[in-house]
């Protein structure tokens, strides 16, 4: 079978990469980033945006020194409830607060008060704040082979992407195999996620309009379609379509739109 792999790969990795580094550094419920500078020493921070299983979330800051202190102010979102705070405790070379725990999709925001010798640091604010989802603990057996399907779709689709431009005849076995990786690691395994996570197997069309889910059906629809347009005979100009419009997929940040309580419905709605 005829093929460019020895160029179309590499620019594949090089793009699932960069595809990569851009949802880390936008998705709304990876760790937000703050850099405290104490002595020309900068000390970085990671705060949580997201927390599974049934306990506290904990939230942690360096000891950066002895008579460091902090206070969390919080509540839950979206609510007219008060502000609460607490302090930090000192646990070996850490300072650590908790915030309670909630229902699948449940959510607080957050700000910290930092104070490292006298001197006071805002982490978020309450204009600003800090913002929280919790969600249910989904087990190992399908939350790795789904990332794994996931990342495959995503670097078949590359793939596929140059092999299609360079209209070599291995962009349709990379056409049965995004599409497969879509099926398995999106539409089946996808929604036990979903389920395990946050009490629903579907929250996209035609239930809810949850953008993670929305976004995995557009490019389930885009593949499909390339895939039954190159049964009889290469149409490469679709497996392209269907490659850039997967990658306009996972430029979207990951969990915009997601699923979140409703504390006054008592069920799991999508965050518009």
């Amino acid at each position: 079978m005829k093929n460019s792999f020895k160029i179309s790969i590499p620019l594949a990795i090089l793009i699932m990469t960069i595809s990569i580094f851009y949802q880390r550094l936008t998705g709304p419920t990876y760790p937000k980033r703050f850099t405290i500078s104490h002595n020309d020493i900068a000390h970085k921070l990671k705060l949580l945006r997201s927390h599974g299983g049934e306990t506290d979330a904990p939230i942690e800051l360096p000891m950066i020194t002895k008579t460091a202190t902090a206070k969390l102010t919080y509540k839950r979102f979206p609510t007219k409830d008060a502000w609460a705070t607490t302090e930090f405790a000192v646990q070996g070379d850490k300072l650590i607060a908790h915030l309670p725990h909630q229902p699948p999709a449940g959510k607080h925001i957050y700000f910290i008060e930092f104070t490292i010798d006298g001197k006071i640091t805002m982490l978020g604010s309450q204009q600003e704040p800090i913002m929280i989802r919790f969600k249910g603990d989904v087990p190992a057996s399908i939350l790795v082979p789904h990332i794994i399907f996931m990342f495959l779709s995503m670097l078949f689709s590359a793939i596929a992407l140059f092999e299609a431009i360079f209209k070599k005849e291995s962009a349709y076995l990379l056409t049965k195999l995004t599409t497969g990786a879509l099926l398995v690691g999106g539409m089946a395994l996808g929604p036990l996620v979903q389920k395990f996570a946050f009490g629903v197997y579907w929250a996209g069309v035609p239930f809810d309009w949850d953008l993670t889910d929305n976004k995995l059906l557009v490019a389930v629809l885009f593949w499909v379609g390339a895939l039954l347009l190159n049964l009889k005979k290469r149409n490469f100009k679709a497996i392209i379509v269907a490659s850039v419009a997967l990658l306009a997929v996972y430029s979207i940040p990951h969990s915009m739109m997601g699923s979140q309580f409703d504390y006054e419905k008592g069920e799991v709605v999508t965050d518009k």
